[in-house]
């Protein structure tokens, strides 16, 4: 069976940032996706905090099947379950329990689970259940990019996406340490530009984003 790193890598690797979205509204979620794989970004985490959050990731999953559409704030294994109907290739939780990390043993081909971790000890213990690619949550005020950056020499096997409170300007400080494989960002994707449908303006950002 293929380990989490190297489905986790295969997916997400070469994305310079993984936009972390809310959606309320399932019809945005296609003309998201495009306005994203427009500028340069084929990843997506879409977070079940919404009731449109699922329709939104199967509509995307459907419609725009270059983009790697994945879901945020799992919580549970119903969570990964639900996910993996919608049509999900990843998952992303902002934490790691047993029971969740059972789940997603089982389910690792066919949708990985990027747990989260704020700590040594938090990482370590997701280590030793089989998971080496890490999301670092929440990033900012969890100590930021000096803080991962010492966690490098100790923990050597595990790479991380930072997530939180990360900004345009504070991206690049996450990027260039050698245990991030990527970025999470919820800046390209705001209310605001989605309500109004400023697609162009997504697109924009996106652009941005993948330069880095």
């Amino acid at each position: 069976m293929t380990s989490q790193a190297e489905r986790i890598d295969s997916l997400l690797s070469s994305v310079p940032v993984v936009p972390v979205v809310v959606i309320d509204d399932a019809s945005h979620a296609v003309p998201l996706a495009r306005a994203l794989i427009a500028g340069g970004i084929n990843a997506i985490e879409i977070t079940l905090r919404t009731a449109a959050a699922l329709d939104a990731t199967k509509a995307i999953a459907q419609e725009c099947p270059e983009m790697v559409v994945g879901t945020g704030t799992v919580l549970s294994e119903r969570d990964l379950l639900s996910s993996i109907d919608a049509g999900a290739k990843f998952a992303v939780s902002p934490g790691l329990t047993t029971l969740l990390a059972t789940a997603a043993g089982q389910h690792m081909d066919e949708c990985p689970l990027l747990p989260g971790v704020a700590t040594a000890s938090e990482a370590m213990r997701a280590e030793e259940a089989g998971f080496e690619r890490l999301k670092f949550f929440p990033a900012e005020p969890a100590g930021g990019a000096p803080y991962l950056s010492g966690l490098a020499g100790p923990l050597q096997r595990l790479k991380f996406c930072p997530t939180g409170g990360i900004k345009p300007e504070t991206a690049p400080k996450y990027k260039a340490l050698k245990n991030v494989f990527t970025v999470g960002g919820s800046w390209l994707a705001p209310k605001t530009l989605m309500d109004a449908s400023d697609w162009a303006g997504i697109e924009a950002l996106a652009k941005e984003a993948a330069a880095l």
